[in-house]
């Protein structure tokens, strides 16, 4: 459809796409509001939902006959404007700094070492529950994996770097080692970030038997070739509450990360010591739930595993070995 205004001629082009735009502008928000209002009429009383597709029906596209429904799209908007905002400043409003007295324990890494000295593609599983599979974050590129990924991509730009996510909400050891095989070692991965105990403690699961699931789970990994990082419970009022299970769990899984000369990366610590040390509020970092981070927590996790893992990277490439038994923190 052309338009035609009798004042393009002397006016020139940018003048008469401006009012081009200041007539067109009215035509095209009216049927939007008309839906607007309408929205806002069936969903008055709270109570009434939106009409569901057709599954039968081809998708519709957005033309003039059938404009964008305004409620779904703003909300898409919304999310997008906010998604990029908590990228972009989620450490202008609250810094994440590393914990005092809390030493990098993620031990050597020498095989994930070897493939980037050597150019090769690398590839890391982080392994887990609700916290690996990142629910709490407003969306999936700010769970852990995610920016974790985007680290170590951004400091070894060069180097072809894979994350997945085999994170899976509710799960502990018991039903992580009936996927370990088939969903962790059958890909062949190099690294092993395995978050495991915090559904245990919440569950009530007997730390003898777990300690026997996860010390074979961590050979297993071993014997596969991965390197291995464990990661203790998080620090949250709904593990605080069961303070003895929670201390033996962080016990528990040092001892193992001892034994087997494997990393651990102490989250229960870390976390304590934003909220004891840094003060910085519980409500800064978990959400309402009282267990799951929210996306400023995952994003400082992840920012911390990762020094830790570039780091020893980093020694393992210079030649310098760390024993993660030397290094492991036992708190408590």
């Amino acid at each position: 459809m052309r338009f035609a205004f009798p004042f393009c001629a002397s006016a020139g082009r940018s003048l008469c796409a401006v009012a081009a735009l200041a007539l067109l502008a009215p035509l095209a928000v009216a049927p939007l509001r008309a839906q607007t209002d309408q929205h806002a009429a069936l969903s008055s009383d709270g109570k009434t939902e939106a009409a569901k597709p057709d599954a039968t029906q081809p998708a519709a596209t957005a033309d003039a006959t059938n404009p964008p429904q305004p409620g779904v799209a703003a909300k898409a908007l919304d999310k997008v404007k906010q998604a990029a905002k908590s990228a972009s400043d989620i450490f202008h409003r609250v810094p994440c700094h590393q914990p005092k007295g809390v030493p990098n324990s993620t031990g050597s890494l020498p095989h994930v070492a070897a493939k980037l000295a050597a150019g090769k593609p690398v590839v890391i599983i982080a392994f887990g529950s609700s916290s690996t599979q990142g629910y709490g974050s407003s969306a999936p590129e700010f769970t852990y994996p995610n920016r974790l990924a985007g680290q170590l991509r951004r400091q070894y730009p060069s180097a072809d770097i894979t994350v997945l996510n085999r994170g899976k909400g509710g799960e502990d050891a018991p039903e992580m080692m009936k996927r370990l095989q088939t969903e962790v070692i059958d890909v062949h991965p190099d690294m092993v970030i395995w978050q495991v105990g915090t559904n245990a403690v919440l569950r009530n699961l007997d730390p003898t038997e777990t300690a026997k699931q996860v010390e074979d789970g961590v050979a297993r990994l071993q014997a596969s070739g991965a390197d291995v990082v464990l990661v203790d419970p998080q620090y949250s009022p709904r593990v605080t509450e069961r303070p003895e299970s929670a201390r033996g769990m962080v016990k528990l899984l040092g001892r193992i990360a001892a034994l087997r000369h494997v990393g651990i990366f102490p989250r229960f610590e870390v976390m304590r010591d934003w909220h004891e040390k840094q003060a910085i509020p519980i409500t800064d970092f978990v959400i309402a739930d009282g267990l799951h981070m929210n996306d400023w927590g995952y994003a400082c996790f992840a920012q911390l595993l990762g020094d830790d893992i570039i780091r020893s990277v980093g020694a393992i490439k210079i030649g310098v070995n760390v024993p993660a038994d030397v290094r492991t923190y036992r708190p408590m």
